[in-house]
């Protein structure tokens, strides 16, 4: 046992040094360019610079797949996601791809046959451009270029370049002022980011850069000394599995008058969480109940359900003279089981409502799937069908993107659809092609028109399911059919004066508005707490039965860094997903330092957290 628990505290130690060497390596590399962690990338050829810097090679498709026509700029959170997505290529790749052009594997290639490739395939670069690689690389190979040596070459000055970079990094002002994390005698602690980046499914998504911080902010490691501790008190809260708190009593709502809509939260590959927004109209003033709660599918039903136990919430927030300025009224505090509502008065007008939650229980794991269900057979009459467990997959599909709960997909409910599925709308013209092939009522796609329709799918593909896992990947299933990256929702407003109006506007991460709408209610609601005995920098905590969040505030005109020790906290499991990490915050601006939900809700948990300035 003890050997084994060594083993284990080794491979730990690995993990964090070779993640505090990553983003180590990446801090280098964007300083190189730029003079700040905290100034953003303006331009793609600024973007292509520090990816050089970082040791990467990137091609105009990289580049545009990261810069898309909505990017206006990227963080260094954005950066450090790249980088994990973009690997540096290795000395047996470049060789595979040397190799394809030595057809007869001499080791060798002519000058004259690199310089026709390099000025007409791909990036196409220039006589000049390849005249500087075959002077770097001349070996005396009397006009053709040894590939293994320049291989060699290249991975040598990539490496030195990385080196160089960091080696100034560390022996200027800004490791003690930017480096920060945990150190300890035996280890250092890191954590992955959890950061936004332009997703590689909906290329058309609106790029969400925050003035005040994030809420799922930068948390990277350092070996950089702690300042002067302040701790949280202690909170212990008991078990609220069968907690019920009624919002209003039955008989009171009878006579109120409702709205609801179906929704989900999807989780993308770099670990954002995308879900529907809402907006609501009451014409007057009125008594208002809004409540929200994952969706018990009822294909599934009685079976176990991951996404039950995910948290929810809502942000309601008042619209004002434009959509963009959006007024923070409440949020759903009130927990009813797996409900969560608000209760209060609201005025005349429009309301958003932006669904929101931790991505402590709705997160990234390790795939442990090893075959893949079969979603089409042929029959008898060797014709193509759907197997019965991809069947009731996309019943299930249907009944999530059935927002209104009909039993019918409108063109605007399937919309939201394909914008998650394939990234494009469907138009009214395509819609009444779809209207003469498959079965619809009042001009709205039944459950048999769905099935009908992917089966199509996978008949113009002679049976490759291929596109269909693309369909079904990008709605959170993983190869068994299961739902396990994504929560459907339903939300019901009921009042008590007038009919609310309310309807999904678009799918898409909860930006600058949701962010803001957060630290903004745990920094009016919660408990601050002083760090280091100064008025300017708070930590800000907010305690429910089922969720804890804290928030730093940073009043002056510098930037600090924040260690966040959990280590003596009890069955909590928090958003950042390690124990101790660490938050960088701008001047004058706030962001979440994390979430935090008890690992199991059916026992006690306790929340002991330490913060201190580093």
């Amino acid at each position: 046992q003890k050997a084994t628990h060594s083993e284990n505290s080794q491979g730990k130690k690995s993990q964090h040094t070779e993640e505090a060497n990553f983003y180590m390596n990446c801090r280098a590399a964007y300083l190189t360019v730029l003079k700040s962690s905290l100034e953003n990338i303006k331009s793609r050829e600024q973007l292509s610079l520090v990816l050089q810097q970082a040791g990467r090679n990137p091609s105009q498709k990289t580049i545009n797949k990261y810069w898309t026509s909505q990017t206006t700029a990227l963080n260094f959170d954005d950066f450090c996601a790249i980088l994990k997505q973009e690997k540096p290529v290795t000395k047996t790749e470049l060789l595979e791809a040397f190799g394809k052009i030595d057809t007869d594997k001499t080791g060798y290639i002519l000058h004259d046959e690199l310089y026709k490739i390099l000025t007409t395939r791909g990036d196409k670069m220039t006589w000049d451009e390849v005249n500087t690689i075959t002077k770097q690389a001349d070996f005396n190979c009397g006009g053709k270029l040894d590939y293994s040596k320049f291989c060699e070459l290249y991975l040598t000055t990539r490496e030195q370049s990385c080196r160089t970079a960091r080696e100034r990094l560390e022996v200027g002002s800004r490791l003690r002022q930017q480096q920060f994390g945990n150190q300890t005698e035996t280890s250092s602690e890191g954590i992955t980011l959890p950061v936004p980046k332009p997703s590689p499914r909906i290329s058309k998504k609106t790029d969400h850069r925050l003035p005040k911080g994030d809420s799922r902010a930068p948390s990277r490691p350092s070996s950089a000394q702690s300042g002067k501790a302040s701790a949280c008190p202690a909170v212990s809260v008991t078990s609220s599995g069968n907690r019920s708190t009624k919002l209003i009593e039955p008989d009171t709502m009878k006579e109120w008058h409702c709205a609801q809509s179906k929704g989900c939260f999807y989780l993308e590959d770099d670990g954002e969480i995308v879900s529907h927004k809402y907006r609501v109209h009451f014409p007057q003033r009125s008594s208002v109940c809004v409540t929200i709660k994952p969706l018990n599918v009822p294909q599934v039903e009685g079976e176990s359900c991951h996404w039950l136990s995910v948290d929810t919430a809502l942000f309601i927030l008042k619209e004002n003279e434009t959509q963009e300025n959006l007024q923070l009224v409440s949020f759903t505090e009130v927990q009813n089981r797996e409900m969560f509502g608000w209760k209060g008065e609201l005025g005349p007008g429009n309301y958003w409502l932006l669904p929101f939650t931790t991505g402590c229980r709705l997160r990234k794991g390790k795939p442990q799937i090893t075959g893949e269900a079969k979603l089409v057979y042929r029959d008898d009459d060797g014709e193509l069908a759907l197997t019965k467990d991809f069947r009731a997959a996309l019943l299930d599909i249907f009944e999530t993107i059935d927002l209104d709960g009909n039993g019918l997909l409108s063109l605007e409910e399937y919309n939201f659809f394909e914008l998650r599925t394939s990234g494009e709308k469907c138009d009214e013209e395509a819609w009444a092609v779809c209207k003469e092939n498959f079965e619809m009522k009042k001009n709205e796609l039944t459950r048999q028109g769905f099935l009908d329709l992917n089966l199509m799918e996978a008949t113009d593909r002679e049976g490759d399911p291929t596109d269909l896992w693309v369909t079904l990947v990008s709605l959170g299933y993983n190869k068994a059919l299961e739902m396990t990256e994504a929560c459907p929702f339903v939300i019901d407003i009921s009042a008590e004066r007038c009919k609310p109006r309310m309807k999904a506007m678009c799918l898409e991460a909860g930006g600058s508005q949701l962010s803001r709408a957060v630290c903004t209610a745990v920094v009016s609601k919660g408990q601050p707490q002083g760090l280091d005995g100064s008025e300017d920098i708070m930590v800000h905590t907010y305690r429910s039965e089922r969720r804890i969040t804290s928030v730093a505030e940073n009043k002056s005109e510098n930037k600090v860094i924040i260690r966040v020790n959990n280590e003596q906290s009890k069955n909590c499991l928090n958003s950042r997903g390690l124990t101790v990490f660490a938050v960088e915050v701008a001047p004058k601006s706030m962001m979440v330092c994390q979430h935090v939900v008890p690992l199991n809700e059916q026992e006690d948990w306790v929340y002991n957290c330490v913060h201190s300035l580093v």
